[in-house]
């Protein structure tokens, strides 16, 4: 069930473990795209309103989850590059603990302060509640959050891409169902579909964790490998704590964006949220080559192949910028087309506002390409640090979109936030890629 990534062609390898990856991310937005679908056909753009203006607040708060997990599997790739199981086992288990710690320590303060963060986000008051019931949801399922993301991470790392699709297949379908027993039958709003979400991602946990138990030999461990051990920990906290801040600090940036665009009025939030569940639904290849390089890079690492890592990344560079090209050309073509699928009456406002937010975002995806492949890559060798610079870089390029571009040029700068993010993250974390695979190579001189 385990995959070697250090032998063979890096071409051939990314791609195999890539696909699945993709087909994973399309299912995860598939649980973005029927929320919206579902909100805005059966209870209106008000409701769709609100919603999209809690997207960057649930972003920095499970974007955090998110990065924290990617950076505790990156040891247990090292250790399963370097074949040394037990070490492995020690810590796949305290990342478990750890987790848990997390998942608490996250989940109280965030609901508690829910509210006021909306208001400081300046939340239109017409859907304000909206946004409150929603994202609170969400926010009460981010120990389910944390289940998911923590097992896929840690598979990924031991080389298999497909399980985690299987499980979050299976949990998009009932994430569907759910969606419309809560609206249709039990007459419920938007806190609805938020449930549907939290109940479908713990259910693609719980049984995740239970296939894993059974059928993974490398992870059954002893007694002594599942206690809690201070030195794994740390070096886990080193790995996760910097990946996980650098989503919530790239998300401050997206605050103020959501900010300012809450500005433009509701048609602009609805317009702007279409187009956002698009584009995460078109770049889904892109942020698949970056989630292969982690293990990808780990593996190798761990192994100490290090021309093989300068190749996957430009392998995977190049892929992604082909790839970027006919996304590109999809947004511009289709993308008014592809708005009315989330409008239950179409208005040439929002429809408007969500073309020229998805055709803006959509030409700087060569520019995402290489932050997704370049800081994975760095990651996985070992600088979770430098993550947090790549995000404080994307924080200012959209403080300056939101702050002094938007009052000169309105919504477009709002649009170009994206591009102008991935810009600032290209110029530190190409050289700083650069840098750290020669102090690796001087290190092992």
């Amino acid at each position: 069930m385990t995959k070697d990534l250090t032998t063979g062609s890096p071409l051939k390898l990314i791609l195999y473990f890539a696909f699945p990856t993709y087909l994973g991310m399309l299912f995860q937005q598939f649980y973005n795209i029927v929320d919206t679908v579902i909100v805005g056909k059966l209870l209106g753009i008000g409701p769709l309103a609100g919603v999209g203006s809690t997207g960057s607040l649930n972003f920095m708060v499970l974007g955090f989850c998110m990065g924290l997990c990617s950076g505790f599997a990156i040891p247990i790739a090292q250790k399963f590059g370097a074949r040394e199981e037990s070490a492995l086992r020690k810590y796949v288990a305290n990342s478990f603990w750890l987790a848990a710690v997390f998942s608490v320590l996250l989940t109280v303060p965030v609901c508690v302060f829910c509210r006021p963060i909306l208001r400081l986000m300046n939340t239109p008051e017409d859907v304000f509640e909206y946004a409150y019931r929603y994202i609170f949801i969400i926010f009460l399922g981010i120990p389910a959050a944390f289940l998911y993301n923590i097992l896929a991470g840690i598979l990924r790392s031991l080389g298999d891409s497909k399980t985690p699709v299987v499980f979050l297949a299976l949990s998009s379908f009932l994430n569907i169902a759910l969606d419309i027993i809560t609206i249709r039958l039990f007459g419920m709003g938007v806190e609805g579909t938020a449930l549907a979400t939290v109940i479908s991602q713990a259910a693609s946990g719980i049984i995740c964790f239970f296939y894993m138990k059974k059928r993974y030999a490398v992870l059954r461990m002893n007694a002594q490998e599942r206690r809690p051990d201070g030195r794994c920990m740390a070096r886990l906290c080193y790995m996760g704590i910097p990946m996980g801040l650098q989503y919530s600090v790239t998300a401050i940036g997206t605050l103020i964006i959501q900010a300012t665009m809450n500005g433009f009025g509701s048609a602009a939030v609805a317009g702007a949220t279409a187009a956002q569940r698009i584009h995460g639904f078109l770049a889904c290849p892109l942020d698949a080559l970056g989630s292969t390089m982690a293990p990808y890079t780990g593996q190798n690492m761990g192994a100490g192949k290090l021309e093989r890592i300068s190749k996957g990344v430009w392998s995977a560079s190049l892929c992604g910028i082909a790839c970027s090209a006919a996304l590109y050309a999809v947004a511009a073509v289709f993308g008014r087309s592809l708005v009315c699928i989330f409008l239950d009456v179409p208005e040439e406002t929002v429809i408007s506002y969500a073309a020229q937010f998805l055709t803006i975002t959509a030409g700087g995806y060569c520019l995402l390409t290489l932050v997704n492949v370049v800081r994975f890559s760095i990651q996985g060798m070992g600088f979770s640090v430098l993550a947090i610079v790549s995000g404080i870089m994307e924080m200012i390029a959209r403080a300056i979109a939101g702050l002094f571009l938007a009052p000169r040029f309105g919504f477009a700068a709002v649009a170009f936030a994206h591009p102008l993010a991935w810009i600032f993250a290209d110029v530190f974390l190409i050289p700083a890629f650069l840098l750290c695979r020669k102090r690796i190579q001087a290190h092992r001189v």
